[in-house]
């Protein structure tokens, strides 16, 4: 008898998607196997990392040293305030230079057409481009363009991309939910109008279009924003807490569906 494919469906949520790594330091830990993974925006940076070598001290190791740093590059603005080339540089650094169809776990990354609204899923070529074009805030990043398609934040077309890990055929998705919804957020600057813009739009999008998954982790990052880039091993700790909690729901998961597909004819 199979076993069951597991997917993972990372959402976005800017600092606070650092979450995911504690999650999967949990699943790891468990022994729950992680066969594919469908990522957007910041759930694309960490997907695409440890896809590309599933090692869950490197990438905490990565989380850990990851500073503003390493994605602030100003440019003019036209289309937006930061460039992106440092980041995609990091990104190209960090996962080897390696295709999306060359990753030891299966990764698709979600990004958005600016120009169609579409919903953009690569499951191959450079991992650098796609998670560039993932993490793309309108507005903040300038966005990237690959072939004819104006690319920015998978986030805005597909927020926890639950339905991309089950067209990858995975039969169990466990989701991760890293967003917060304050209903009344500070705003101090344009970094803080368009995040806020954005979360409600998405929270909009999520109650309009709700595909769902088999288990549904939100960590409750609430305290710390979208920029807390300074607050990276909190916010991991938080996912790990909020995993552990949902271990025995999916070890649940996988006997009803071994049970289920032997009662298959």
């Amino acid at each position: 008898m199979r076993e069951p494919k597991i997917g993972l469906a990372l959402g976005s949520g800017g600092a606070r998607g650092f979450a995911h790594a504690g999650v999967i330091k949990i699943l790891e830990e468990e022994g729950i196997p992680v066969h594919m993974i469908a990522g957007s925006s910041m759930g694309a940076l960490v997907g695409a990392f440890y896809g590309a070598g599933p090692d869950i001290e490197r990438l905490y190791q990565l989380a850990k040293t990851f500073k503003r740093k390493y994605y602030l590059d100003f440019t003019i603005p036209k289309m937006g305030f930061i460039s992106g080339k440092r980041i995609k540089e990091f990104i190209r650094m960090f996962t080897y230079g390696k295709n999306l169809e060359d990753t030891e776990i299966p990764v698709s990354i979600v990004a958005t057409d600016i120009k169609t609204g579409e919903k953009v899923i690569f499951d191959n070529g450079p991992i650098a481009e796609a998670v560039r074009a993932s993490i793309s805030i309108p507005g903040i990043f300038v966005p990237e363009k690959i072939g004819d398609r104006l690319l920015v934040d998978g986030g805005v077309a597909d927020r926890v991309p639950v339905s991309v890990a089950k067209s990858m055929g995975a039969d169990i998705v466990i989701g991760v939910d890293v967003s917060h919804f304050k209903q009344e957020a500070e705003i101090s600057s344009i970094y803080d109008v368009i995040m806020q813009s954005l979360d409600i739009m998405q929270r909009e999008l999520a109650e309009n279009r709700k595909v769902a998954s088999d288990v549904m982790i939100r960590p409750d990052a609430g305290k710390y924003n979208s920029k807390s880039f300074t607050n990276i091993l909190e916010i991991i700790t938080i996912g790990e807490e909020e995993a552990k909690k949902h271990v025995k729901e999916i070890k649940k998961c996988i006997e009803t569906w071994k049970e289920s597909a032997i009662n298959e004819p």
